[in-house]
Formats: structure tokens, C-alpha cells, sequence
């Protein structure tokens, strides 16, 4: 190993290790690693904008703006509201409608923004239905995983994969990923339901209280949703076209955000700049540099090579592999940083002797984004959750949420086991 492979593993590893220990926040120790590959001359700047993927950061701020001006419209409480409304205000019942609507919702918004915006919704109802809103807040975290799993723009580590390979389109995705993560949300939720039917009960007089609100209230500018419902079918009608069109995810997001903020005026600008999660953005941007550093020396080479050792260069153990090693590290570690080195690592195993990637890539976009519903730290959609249920007095415990998120996370890569072997294996 040269010496400059062994600095820029030290990097990474002191990085790795405060991004798990959570001690600095994890956007400036990214950044800080990031900086010290340039310092220590693992890469030069332009080539650290070079491993920067600039498709993945201009599709996150495209939907970002284009989701926080539409929750000025007040629409996800009408959804909310009105949902709760249709099933007579039945606690265990609205836990199976919030569950859905946060997974298609995290399918096409992104899992972190639609968390952002439906659980103060469910601490609303369930505090006026006097019960306990922890049952409800894991099943949508299971939820929003599940659903981010679906499509390219679901879940950050899918965005990674569709931006990092251009043969994995966005109508790939789907038809890839969008029947098992169905079948796992519909197992999911059953069992979820199961478990927490007799513990879940209110009183007559509160299902009332819910009953007599009015959704249509929610809605604060009709003008103002119309138009974010236009851009955002012509957003995604972009996703589905973007093959045949040949124009990037990115690009299609971004236009459909500036679009939007040319249709409702610069009023609106500010506000929807202030929300993009930049902290987010920067983090990514640190973590493309330092999984940068790695490839230019040829550390990610050798663990392919490492890893077709193990496996023999076989197709099936291989793929099985990083199926399961995904779900298992992305439970403990943000998957995030753990995409970001495993891409890389797949195109090498590409170029020593693996022809057919594409089980590999659908088994990491199942592992990583499944295996975020293992402990409350495996996924940002989980820590938004956490953070806002503390802030309203009702902390999720780690170890609670262990006990619940583990088993749902392992019988779901069972499945996908299962899926993976029948469709692309046998």
C-alpha cells in the first residue's frame, strides 16, 4: 500500500468513525475530510470537483424547492385530515392510511421531506385522539424507507446509483424496485397493524373531535397549490421521459423548481432557498471528495478485488453479498456514506470480470435503503423523525426503536432475497 493510500484510508476511517460517533456534526466533519484529501495532495481541486456528482446535489435541490413551496399550500394537512376523516378516526386504522400515504409520498418527494411534513400532522392527530404517537412515527419511518425504495428520486442512496450509472434510468427503478418494495410496505404494514391493534384505542367522544374539523381549512392558497400540482406532474412526467429525451434527472428537477418560482413570483424565493436542506448538500459534497481520494489511489480496486476473492468472481454469492452487507452496515451507519463507496467498488467488479452489474446495483438499492429501518441512526429520514418527536416531548428511544425496526428490517432483505434470486439469479 502506498503512503498515499494509507493517508487517504486514515481520512476516511477518522471521518467514518466521527460520522458514527455523531460527537461533530456530519456535514463539517465531511467537509473537513474533504479538505484534508486536497491538503494532503490525495487529489488536487479540480480533481475533487471532478468525483463531485453534480447530477445527485442538482436533483436534491430541485425537489427541495419544489416540495417547500408546496407545503405553503397547506395541502399534506388536507391529505392528512381528510384520510383520518375517511376511516371514522379509528387510531389503528389511520396508522395503516399515514403508513401509505408516507410511502407513495416518499416515493415521488423524497423519504426526508415527506417525514419532515407528515409527522407533525400525526402528532397533531394523535394528540387529539389521546394516544401514543411512537407506533405511529416508526411505521411511517419504516414506511418512508420502504417507499424511498421504489423509485431513483425515493431515497438518497437511490439517487446516488441513478446518477452514477447511466444505464439505471428512472423507469428502471421502477420496474426494478417498485413491485418488492410494495409487496414488503403490504407485509409491513399487516404485521405492523397486527402487533399494535388492542394497543391503539381512544374514545368515541375524541373520534368526534376529529371528525368535526374541517380539511378544506388546511388549504391556505388554492391558487398557489394548482400551480405546484401542475409543476409537480410535469416534474415527474420529466422523470419518466428523461431516457427518451436525454436530458439528466437533474436538470429536469431544477427546471421544474425554477419553473415554479417563476410562476408564483420572487415572494416566494427566499423562503424556499432557506428550506433547501444545505446541510445535506454540503455533506454530500465532503463525502464525494474523501470516496475520491479513495479511488484515485486505489484502495476501492483492491476491496473489489478483495471482495471477488471472497466470493470467487460467482455472480449469485456475490450479489447476495452485497445485498446483505448493505442492509446490515446501513442499520449502524448512514447509508449514505456507504452508497458512496460501494459504487465505485461495483463498476471495478465490473472491469475484472463481471458482465451483468445489474443484480449488484439492485441488490445495493435494496440493501442500503431497507436496511436504513434497522436502528434509528440507519437513515436521515429516521433522525428528522426522532428530532421532531423529541422536540415535541415524546422521544423515540434507540433501543425501542431496535427492537421494533430490526426484525421488520431482516424480514424485509429476506424478501428481497427471495426476489433477487427468482428474478436475476436463477
Amino acid at each position: 500500500m502506498s503512503f498515499d493510500a494509507i493517508i487517504a484510508l486514515s481520512i476516511f476511517l477518522i471521518i467514518y468513525a466521527f460520522i458514527i460517533s455523531e460527537k461533530i456534526h456530519r456535514t463539517i466533519i465531511a467537509l473537513v475530510g474533504g479538505l484534508l484529501m486536497i491538503y494532503f495532495g490525495i487529489l488536487d481541486q479540480e480533481s475533487a470537483l471532478h468525483h463531485i456528482d453534480f447530477n445527485t446535489l442538482g436533483l436534491l435541490i430541485g425537489m427541495m424547492i419544489i416540495v417547500n413551496i408546496t407545503s405553503l399550500t397547506g395541502l399534506f394537512g388536507y391529505i392528512a385530515i381528510w384520510s383520518a376523516k375517511k376511516v371514522k378516526g379509528h387510531p389503528i386504522r389511520i396508522l395503516i392510511v399515514f403508513s401509505l400515504v408516507t410511502a407513495i409520498s416518499s416515493a415521488f418527494l423524497d423519504n426526508v421531506t415527506t417525514v419532515l411534513l407528515v409527522v407533525p400532522v400525526t402528532l397533531n392527530i394523535t394528540s387529539l385522539l389521546k394516544v401514543n404517537p411512537i407506533p405511529f412515527l416508526i411505521s411511517e419511518i419504516l414506511a418512508a424507507n420502504i417507499g424511498g425504495t421504489a423509485t431513483m428520486i425515493g431515497d438518497p442512496p437511490n439517487i446516488m446509483i441513478g446518477s452514477a450509472v447511466e444505464e439505471l434510468t428512472f423507469l428502471s427503478f421502477i420496474e426494478n424496485l417498485a413491485l418488492i418494495s410494495l409487496i414488503i410496505l403490504i407485509v409491513t404494514v399487516f404485521l405492523f397493524s397486527i402487533i399494535y391493534r388492542k394497543r391503539l384505542t381512544t374514545t368515541q367522544e375524541l373520534k368526534n373531535r376529529l371528525l368535526e374539523k374541517d380539511e378544506k381549512s388546511e388549504i391556505k392558497d388554492k391558487k398557489l397549490l394548482i400551480k405546484c400540482l401542475f409543476i409537480i406532474a410535469v416534474t415527474i412526467g420529466g422523470f419518466f421521459l428523461h431516457q427518451f429525451i436525454e436530458i439528466q434527472t437533474a436538470t429536469i428537477a431544477l427546471a421544474g423548481a425554477f419553473l415554479l418560482l417563476l410562476i408564483t413570483g420572487d415572494k416566494y424565493l427566499d423562503r424556499a432557498l432557506e428550506k433547501v436542506e444545505w446541510t445535506t448538500i454540503f455533506f454530500f459534497i465532503g463525502l464525494f471528495v474523501i470516496v475520491g481520494g479513495l479511488v484515485e489511489t486505489g484502495l476501492i480496486s483492491a476491496l473489489a478485488r478483495k471482495a471477488l476473492f471472497l466470493t470467487g468472481g460467482e455472480l449469485k454469492t456475490t450479489t447476495l453479498l452485497i445485498l446483505w452487507m448493505s442492509a446490515l452496515l446501513s442499520a449502524f451507519v448512514d447509508n449514505i456514506p456507504f452508497v458512496a463507496t460501494m459504487i465505485p467498488m461495483i463498476k471495478e467488479m465490473g472491469e475484472m470480470g463481471i458482465n451483468d452489474l445489474e443484480p449488484l446495483w439492485w441488490s445495493l438499492a435494496l440493501g442500503a435503503c431497507l436496511g436504513g429501518n434497522g436502528t434509528l441512526i440507519g437513515s436521515s429520514a429516521n433522525l428528522v423523525v426522532a428530532g421532531l418527536a423529541a422536540k415535541e416531548g415524546h422521544p423515540i428511544a434507540f433501543g425501542k426503536y431496535l427492537i421494533v425496526g430490526f426484525p421488520f428490517m431482516i424480514l424485509s432483505i429476506l424478501i428481497s432475497t427471495i426476489y433477487i434470486y427468482l428474478r436475476y439469479l436463477m
